[in-house]
């Protein structure tokens, strides 16, 4: 079993206040404030790792079900988008667009996006994002 950690401070009181967070192996290492969370300010923020995670996860289980199923994806590109909004009981998640191009050899459309659609369900970042609606757009290039 793979148990992956990332620890996080934060100095001071929400608005005024900053934070670092930094992933085990040093991959992932930044600043985190109030702008940069709610506002355009320079630094990461929890949402934007979680778009990342979600994109990485999701284009792995595309191109791993794909050559499952006979294809060699060429490149299985991702862009996630994790949409922080204010709602009745505070700041949430209200939806994660994923935006996904790709390229692979001998595959119809339709087979590519039954396979989109799978990997869009069954990749683990999406189990543990059920509780948040995903929505795809799957675009075969070449």
């Amino acid at each position: 079993m793979a148990v992956r950690t990332a620890s996080a401070e934060w100095k001071g009181n929400l608005p005024k206040g900053s934070g670092t967070l930094e992933t085990e192996t040093g991959a992932v290492k930044g600043n985190y404030s109030f702008a940069s969370r709610f506002e355009e300010g320079a630094g990461t923020n929890p949402e934007e790792l979680i778009a990342a995670a979600h994109a990485g996860c999701f284009s792995m289980a595309f191109a791993n079900g794909l050559a499952q199923a006979g294809f060699q994806p060429e490149s299985i590109r991702t862009t996630a988008k994790a949409y922080l909004e204010k709602g009745p009981e505070g700041f949430g998640i209200s939806r994660i667009e994923l935006e996904c191009e790709g390229t692979v050899p001998g595959i119809d459309e339709a087979a590519f996006q039954e396979h989109a659609e799978g990997a869009k369900v069954g990749c683990p970042i999406s189990k543990a994002l059920s509780a948040t609606p995903i929505e795809l757009t799957a675009t075969l290039v070449g």
